[in-house]
């Protein structure tokens, strides 16, 4: 095979790539609806340091016995459970007594949909005690089921602004006389929570066991809105982020031990995590439950002498998956903002773009600009490609004569070949070669541009309400499509007819393949097509 039909092959490939990815994996469904930490308080008692647990997942078979929990129905102390409502700047959030539990977290700058009278992103299945979220048990003499009915002197209401911040106090007494009181700091201006579970012996004697502190989170599959970005419970294990399938929970839980730094749930746009106090944490289990996640948190053995004071602190972020948010908020919470296999280029990118957001303030402009940009850093190379195939063009009726003349001899007409491109000091791989090294760019956008909380329901103009959507009106991908038809008119090619013809036919596939791609996508694929289409126009002058 000659050096030219090498290089043929090689775009045929490329492209034949490039319907496969399409079809097969880049075309999403339609998306669904959707400060610093205080510091923590001392510890009253240190535990014995613990051999610490390697961070892989263990069977079920090599788990410990599950602890005991009880179930919604049983009740400890029979007292009407009391809602407190707090509302800061961020969020709005239900707190219930039962359980000094959370049922609700409507998160205010976030609406379910780009219409500005859709109501707030909800973040835990709002009402149902059984998604309800930040759950605390215990087991043995410590046994504290989920629906404990605790006290409180909290107004209900509390509204807090700025920098303000106060303390939701829940309190309860076991029948083994264990005193639980259960706090957590809200502030005005922030999506953090401190949580401390304060534990007293006010016995007569030695109490014993465990006690679990969880993320609840309803299920379903729509959570899922691509198969692209990750949806389900992450942990940061031993500086490494492990992500779990849901559907893997359905065989086994997930074990992990005193190395795991933080665990969490999150979707596409949106997090919950909690950060323990290593000292009391034995492991962290991720289970699923029916249709409701859990990320349970589990403490060591404890044992507690008569009138012992121990103190379970706990850090919590529940927002959305903003970079400069989770980075104020620390513990390397920003790592939960990845682009997959092309994060070391996608980074950059995604800084990028949100700086010239900071400018322009319009994130349609802002990919423009973007695309500008990257076109200008790689036009010295498709300018090299572009002039490559135009000289390959020329020289098309020198090599049909040369491969009639030796036909029948190969080896001769690859000689020829190559003394034919030597001569005229053409690299018969010139036009795929530049185009290659641009492609993991290409890609690393895409995941910035498919996944960056910052396109979200981010207008551009006219008809284009929502970057993060498909064009309503299918106009732009039309345009790319014709757009992409004009660069493929202008593209010299020495590919027979009829692969020629299979080339021309992909302005229809990759006009369908973007129908139901978010616009902003498709406005960098279209302002791309435009300014190649410019800079072909120039070579063709300047080689005309």
């Amino acid at each position: 095979m000659n050096a030219n039909e090498n290089k043929n092959l090689i775009v045929a490939l490329l492209l034949m790539l490039a319907v496969w990815f399409g079809f097969s994996l880049l075309f999403p469904p339609e998306p669904q609806p959707d400060k610093t930490a205080a510091n923590a308080p001392q510890q009253q008692e240190t535990l014995q340091p613990q051999e610490p647990v390697a961070p892989t997942r263990l069977s079920e078979a090599s788990l410990p016995a599950e602890s005991s929990e009880l179930s919604e129905s049983v009740s400890v102390i029979e007292r009407p459970a009391r809602d407190i409502v707090v509302e800061t700047d961020f969020y709005r959030a239900v707190f219930t007594s039962s359980g000094a539990r959370l049922t609700s977290f409507e998160l205010k700058k976030y609406r379910t949909t780009s219409d500005p009278a859709s109501p707030p992103v909800q973040m835990f299945e709002a009402g149902p005690l059984q998604y309800a979220t930040l759950r605390t048990t215990g087991t043995e003499s410590l046994q504290l089921p989920a629906n404990t009915v605790y006290s409180t002197t909290a107004p209900e209401r509390m509204d807090l602004s700025g920098d303000d911040n106060q303390t939701l106090s829940f309190q309860t007494v076991t029948p083994s006389g264990l005193t639980v009181i259960k706090s957590f700091v809200l502030q005005g201006d922030s999506y953090t929570i401190d949580c401390q579970i304060e534990l007293q012996n006010t016995s007569q004697t030695q109490l014993r066991g465990t006690l679990d502190f969880a993320l609840v989170q309803r299920w379903d599959d729509s959570m899922k809105t691509d198969m692209y970005s990750f949806a389900g419970p992450s942990s940061l294990v031993d500086g490494k982020i492990d992500e779990v399938d849901a559907d893997d929970l359905v065989e086994t839980p997930v074990i992990y031990g005193q190395n795991a730094q933080w665990t969490s749930f999150q979707t596409k746009y949106f997090l919950s995590v909690a950060v323990p106090d290593t000292t009391y944490t034995e492991r962290v289990r991720i289970t699923k439950n029916q249709d409701a996640i859990e990320n349970i948190i589990e403490t060591p053995y404890l044992a507690f002498q008569a009138g012992e004071v121990k103190r379970l602190n706990y850090f919590l972020f529940i927002g959305p998956k903003e970079m400069d948010l989770l980075k104020e908020a620390g513990h390397q919470l920003e790592r939960t903002i990845h682009f997959g296999f092309f994060d070391l280029l996608a980074k950059p990118l995604f800084y990028f773009l949100t700086f010239f957001y900071g400018y322009l303030k319009n994130y349609g402009l802002a990919i423009i600009l973007l695309t500008i940009i990257i076109k200008l850093l790689f036009w010295p190379l498709t300018h090299k490609s572009y002039a490559s195939m135009k000289a390959m063009q020329k020289l098309q009726p020198e090599m049909t004569k040369l491969r009639e003349r030796f036909k029948n001899d190969k080896e001769r007409l690859n000689k020829e070949l190559m003394e034919l491109y030597k001569t005229h000091r053409v690299n018969p791989l010139g036009g795929c070669l530049p185009m290659l090294v641009q492609i993991p760019v290409f890609f690393a956008l895409y995941k910035v541009l498919l996944d960056s909380i910052a396109l979200r329901h981010a207008p551009f103009a006219f008809w284009i309400t929502d970057l993060s959507a498909k064009d309503p009106f299918y106009i732009t991908p039309v345009l790319m499509g014709a757009s992409m038809f004009v660069q493929q008119k202008m593209t010299p090619t020495t590919a027979d007819p009829t692969q020629a013809k299979i080339f021309m036919m992909m302005p229809i596939i990759f006009t369908f393949l973007f129908l139901n791609f978010p616009s902003g996508l498709v406005i960098y694929w279209l302002v791309n097509n435009l300014l190649t289409i410019l800079q072909q126009y120039f070579i063709h002058r300047k080689t005309a």
